[in-house]
This record gives structure tokens, sequence and C-alpha cells, in this order.
């Protein structure tokens, strides 16, 4: 899994417009994540 870097690394792409699509692709995976480890609450009575 090459295509997705850790946060820290730096971007890949040149051009200025690419390097925002890369990072707000990075952003959507990272909240991917985020929302995979939430816990679901439910109201049990």
């Amino acid at each position: 899994m090459n295509c997705v870097k850790r946060p820290g690394k730096g971007l890949m792409a040149r051009d200025f417009d690419r390097q925002v699509a890369e990072r707000q692709v990075r952003i959507a995976v990272l909240n991917q994540y985020t929302a995979l480890g939430m816990p679901v609450t439910e109201l049990i009575r």
C-alpha cells in the first residue's frame, strides 16, 4: 500500500493544486479510520 503515506511524510505532487488534492485524500482516509474506531452507543431500557 504505497499510495497512502503517513501524515508526517512529504507530498509527492509538484503542482500546488495536486498537493491540495493529495492532502484532501489523506484527510478523508484518516477520517474514515477515525470513524471506524468510534464506539456506537445506544440507550438500553
